[in-house]
């Protein structure tokens, strides 16, 4: 399956200066507790974001035209389409063992790749952190939420570790 997991603002922003719009504890604990034993695919300058590469416990994959060798611990891809053949056989896979999940596919960033791959996501993980970011320089794309059914969401108050109040919530695509 593939899926998106990203942190947004009230305004669909996601980062600025190529960083994280903010710091929070709870999400970064999410993260880790959904992509852990799964692949994460990035695009370059979210890889080498990072603060600790590759991501542990995950098959690291980075989209990226740029030299090989600056992604060490990391698989390169070159296109789309290639990420989209990934996830067709983990879907394949899957179907022949369906209690296997460590087929599962998350894109973790940043915007140009997220706007890429938005139209072949399956299920969506938001973290939307109920605050509005005025200096953010990277968006979301615009979804079509007739698209999505949200089928889970938990609201979560600020609090030591948690600057904001912050939602987590899981939409599936509309078959």
């Amino acid at each position: 399956m593939l899926n998106i997991i990203v942190a947004i603002d009230e305004q669909n922003a996601i980062g600025k200066g190529g960083s994280l719009l903010c710091h929070l504890s709870a999400d970064l604990k999410h993260f880790k507790a959904l992509t852990t034993g799964h692949t994460v695919v990035m695009g370059s300058r979210t890889y080498l974001s990072l603060p600790r590469r590759p991501l542990p416990n995950r098959r690291n994959v980075v989209l990226t035209r740029q030299d090989a060798a600056l992604f060490e611990g990391a698989e390169i891809v070159r296109s789309i389409e290639e990420i989209v053949a990934m996830n067709n056989q983990s879907k394949q896979k899957m179907q022949d063992t369906p209690i296997d999940t460590d087929n599962e596919i998350f894109i973790i960033g940043g915007g140009q790749v997220y706007e890429q791959m938005l139209p072949h996501a399956d299920r969506l993980y938001v973290t939307r952190i109920h605050h509005t970011f005025p200096d953010a320089d990277t968006l979301f794309p615009a979804m079509d939420m007739n698209s999505w059914q949200l089928v889970s969401r938990e609201t979560f108050s600020a609090d030591d570790n948690n600057p904001y109040d912050f939602s987590f919530e899981e939409y599936l695509r509309n078959k």
